[in-house]
């Protein structure tokens, strides 16, 4: 299995540098030229990743394109015939969620004798391992201690688990998830209904503290748009699936034959849903939800944001190591929207800051230069991009947030090139690390979110004696 253990193969570094060293000379001797055809370039870039996000969004709006298992076919499953599952939840320096850990897992309506709840943890991490068994964990999960050897990543943990696995289906979930109770119920239905050569089923992910402030409220709507809407459109249109970094729930046998997770890619999801995708498999999308935490703090959410980024370029580099074999196994289509999705999102999110100073410096000076940088041919499909794209963009963000069901979403919706800006330096901070740190793994912390307020007890009536 090729492995992110390297960032760039030779010919990659090598390819990379060239680039650069003719863009420096091509600047240096015809600045004017150079820059139009970069911006041109660019250009093309947001067009194409513009309305290939439209297609994938409208080929994911139909109803059939989520598979549902209502509450009824679920609990009609007799318990003899339901496969054995196993559960990995790994954990690293997670104290406050152990207690709330304990709570979802308890609440999984799954039969007891063919459940399997693996707490991976790592064997130096004696906070959480103490807590755990403080909190009575092994009343519903084992506890499998992680040798502590590099990398340091959930990727290795989960591969560690993996060797202590007995289910015929694998999933994740995060310390602080929260599935709902009969999601491991409509998955056995959906894989019994499904073509065997669905390997893994992605159940929706929401967040449960989404209305906190105006950042999780932002997260909140991002998923929105994209569990219900992006991921089902990918699926319908046979791409591969960048999976959810939890619910994802796999076959174990298909797990083993495609080399279960890159130990050194920081979105092991996204590379998993690659190597799915281009050994002939596929992934189904549930209408099952699990709860996460969104990041109420800035500073977490671009620790995690920028290693979603490096992550993803870390998947796209891996899998263009041949890119003429991943082009006939998944075919040339989905191979562009692959390398738009996951090589584009980023870069795209890095040019952003290029342009906003570019449109910023315009506004306040108008120099001679940057008009000359956008003659006609370029000009106008970069208009149709400011205008369009974000009226799409925004858009689509009022679409998630219908999907949250919550109108102080709205706030969320009509502030998010705030959020486009936070997107832009966790990019460039991806990208940054990229080159000088590909496999670290920043720890995202848990435990910041809000309870929701309780009601505080009824008013008494008036002139009614204590």
């Amino acid at each position: 299995m090729a492995s992110a253990s390297r960032a760039f193969v030779p010919w990659q570094r090598n390819l990379l540098l060239a680039i650069a060293a003719v863009a420096v000379v091509c600047l240096a001797f015809f600045p004017i030229p150079t820059l139009i055809v970069a911006t041109a370039l660019s250009t093309i870039a947001y067009v194409l990743t513009l309305i290939d996000r439209l297609i994938i969004f409208r080929r994911g709006l139909p109803a059939e394109a989520i598979h549902t298992v209502s509450d009824e076919e679920a609990l009609a499953i007799p318990d003899a015939d339901l496969p054995t599952y196993t559960v990995l939840m790994p954990a690293y320096d997670e104290t406050e969620v152990i207690a709330q850990l304990i709570a979802a897992m308890s609440a999984l309506d799954y039969p007891k004798e063919k459940l399997q709840i693996l707490l991976l943890l790592e064997e130096d991490d004696t906070t959480t391992i103490e807590a755990a068994a403080a909190a009575g964990v092994d009343e519903v999960a084992t506890v499998v201690l992680v040798p502590a050897a590099d990398p340091r990543t959930k990727p290795k943990a989960c591969n560690y688990g993996l060797h202590f696995a007995t289910g015929d289906i694998v999933t994740i979930y995060d310390a602080e998830d929260i599935p709902e109770p009969l999601q491991l119920r409509r998955v056995a239905a959906t894989f019994a209904r499904l073509d065997p050569k669905v390997a893994c089923v992605q159940a929706k992910l929401a967040f449960r503290n989404g209305t906190q402030n105006l950042l999780t409220g932002w997260f909140t709507v991002e998923y929105g748009v994209w569990f219900s809407y992006l991921l089902p459109g990918l699926m319908r249109i046979k791409a591969p699936i960048p999976l959810g970094g939890t619910s994802n729930h796999l076959r174990r046998a298909v797990l083993d034959e495609i080399g279960a997770w890159d130990p050194f890619n920081v979105t092991e999801d996204a590379d998993l849903g690659v190597r799915i995708a281009a050994e002939g498999y596929k992934t189904a999308v549930l209408d099952s939800t699990t709860l996460e935490e969104a990041n109420s703090d800035a500073i977490n959410w671009l620790r995690q944001r920028s290693r979603w980024y490096k992550g993803y370029l870390q998947t796209w580099l891996v899998h263009t190591r041949r890119p003429v074999r991943l082009w006939r196994q998944i075919g040339p289509l989905a191979f562009l929207r692959f390398t738009l999705l996951l090589a584009g999102t980023p870069i795209i999110a890095c040019l952003n800051m290029v342009f906003w100073f570019i449109t910023l410096t315009w506004l306040l000076g108008q120099p001679i230069a940057i008009g000359q940088i956008f003659p006609p041919l370029v000009y106008y499909p970069a208009l149709i991009c400011l205008v369009f794209g974000n009226a799409v963009t925004i858009f689509l963000n009022l679409v998630g947030c219908r999907e949250g069901r919550d109108p102080r979403l709205l706030l969320a919706c009509l502030t998010v090139p705030l959020y486009w800006l936070l997107m832009s330096i966790a990019a460039i901070k991806g990208c940054w690390q990229l080159l000088h740190n590909p496999s670290y793994w920043e720890k995202t912390f848990h435990g910041l979110d809000e309870p929701a307020p309780q009601p505080g007890p009824e008013p008494e009536p008036a002139g009614v004696p204590r």
